[in-house]
């Protein structure tokens, strides 16, 4: 089982970025059937072979994910990922 663990300070603000993490969880939810619900500033996920939670801050994005034995060989290319939509999204 392998963990990725990915933050990233921003200056959009608390509602901005929380709207962005939805976005992106919609996106996720499309491409990879993945199901996400919020609890607080929280947004967790999960879908077969991953899951993981999306904490959200004034400041800061903390992305933590587990992935299964099938999934943890592609561990690297999935961080990769991870921090390309960051990039993308907290712009």
């Amino acid at each position: 089982m392998a963990r990725i663990h990915v933050e990233r300070s921003h200056n959009l603000g608390h509602e901005a970025v929380r709207e962005k993490a939805e976005k992106l969880a919609e996106r996720l939810a499309r491409e990879y059937d993945v199901r996400y619900q919020w609890r607080g500033d929280t947004l967790e996920f999960k879908r077969s072979g991953a899951d993981g939670q999306i904490e959200v801050s004034n400041d800061k994005v903390r992305v933590e994910v587990k992935l299964g034995l099938l999934l943890s060989a592609m561990s690297g290319s999935i961080k990769r990922e991870i921090e390309k939509a960051l990039d993308d999204y907290l712009v």
